[in-house]
């Protein structure tokens, strides 16, 4: 291949882009909207959404919040979580935040090299008296080791809230995603494939769960005369739910649009030494939210950080999910558990892994161009 024959995108492509309903279709709904002069506080379209989404997940509860952040610090509320909680040190900053915003101390614990999930064989060790939940993270939609960690959890009578912000849709052997743990935290953040613009939901078998987090997240109102409890305001709004509505109605043909995209990548860059790619779980569901690869720099022949630059050149951003550790934050380095000796696998894939981009509006020919780019690493330089 002429390699100075490839030329800079003319516009940029971005690592994502936001599913987006037809306009028409929203003016429709702010219209009703505007009628109803309720924009917030359990309107209409929140409870409409609620009950579609109840639904399309499959759970026996569910609570909308207006982020998934806000959500999963009242998932640590509801559950009256202290002391420490053990998670994954490859995630958002959000995970540890609500753990933090609860005064909660995290205890790192290493991942699997192959999902880039919580290892449940490294669990045990880290559980101590002060020991009261385990938080994992689907991390890019890869659904975690559930039976694993159930049975963990039950051994040593702890609670289990998942991250399942990037895992909206995902089933694991016929089983929506959101029926494990105590909670399941969704985020619906304009950069997840089902979103409300900003908004998240917390998802529960538990009955008493689910009227305990209406209660936090609604200043622990109970009627117009009782305060039941020292809650917080995460309701999401009138305008969050019709586009979380409206989004919900053409989400299955982005998540297609999406898993062909994906293979796509997956049929070029697999072949490239020093290149690798995620490949679906037997029995998993996925909604192909990202698309990370690994760099090997001694195979390829140049680092994460140079494909990440060198894509900069051809007006592509990739993103370098997660990087740095949630480990590698100041005010969490200190930590005994934040040692990298005791991190090894983590260390190691925060080194390599690079997020392309993929989402349902990408054009199959840009794909290809950007394998094209990735397939020679002069091109990059």
């Amino acid at each position: 291949m002429n390699i100075k024959k490839i030329k800079p995108f003319n516009k940029p492509i971005y690592i994502t882009r936001p599913l987006l309903p037809k306009l028409g279709n929203v003016y429709k709904k702010i219209r009703i909207i505007w009628s109803s002069k309720q924009l917030t506080n359990f309107g209409y379209q929140h409870k409409e959404l609620e009950k579609k989404l109840k639904k399309f997940l499959k759970v026996k509860n569910i609570s909308l919040f207006c982020n998934g952040t806000a959500a999963l610090e009242s998932a640590c509320r509801v559950l009256k979580l202290s002391g420490e909680v053990i998670t994954t040190p490859f995630t958002f900053p959000a995970t540890l935040h609500a753990l933090y915003w609860n005064d909660i101390k995290p205890v790192f614990c290493d991942i699997e090299k192959d999902t880039f999930n919580l290892d449940p064989s490294k669990i045990e060790a880290l559980i101590t008296s002060k020991t009261t939940a385990i938080m994992p993270v689907h991390v890019f939609g890869n659904p975690c080791a559930v039976k694993k960690i159930k049975r963990i959890a039950n051994a040593h009578k702890l609670k289990v809230v998942y991250d399942a912000a990037h895992a909206f849709g995902v089933k694991v052997n016929g089983i929506p995603i959101g029926n494990f743990g105590d909670i399941s935290m969704f985020s619906f953040h304009a950069t997840k494939v089902f979103h409300s613009i900003e908004g998240g939901c917390l998802t529960f078998k538990n009955k008493d769960l689910k009227n305990k987090s209406d209660l936090v997240k609604n200043f622990g109102i109970k009627n117009e005369e009782e305060i039941v409890m020292p809650g917080t305001n995460a309701k999401m709004n009138e305008i969050q739910a019709a586009i979380g509505i409206l989004n919900l109605e053409i989400l299955e043909g982005e998540i297609k649009r999406r898993r062909f995209l994906t293979n796509l990548y997956r049929n070029r860059l697999g072949k490239i030494p020093g290149i690798t790619v995620m490949k679906d779980i037997p029995g998993v569901r996925h909604n192909y939210c990202y698309f990370p690869i690994l760099i090997n720099k001694n195979k390829y022949g140049l680092s994460r950080d140079g494909v990440y630059n060198g894509l900069k050149k051809f007006n592509v951003f990739a993103r370098k999910y997660f990087y740095p550790l949630c480990s590698h934050f100041n005010w969490y380095k200190s930590l005994p558990s934040s040692n990298p000796k005791n991190l090894s696998v983590a260390e190691k894939i925060a080194k390599e892994v690079l997020c392309l981009p993929l989402f349902g509006s990408l054009k199959s020919e840009e794909v290809e161009k950007i394998c094209d780019i990735l397939e020679n690493p002069k091109t990059l330089l």
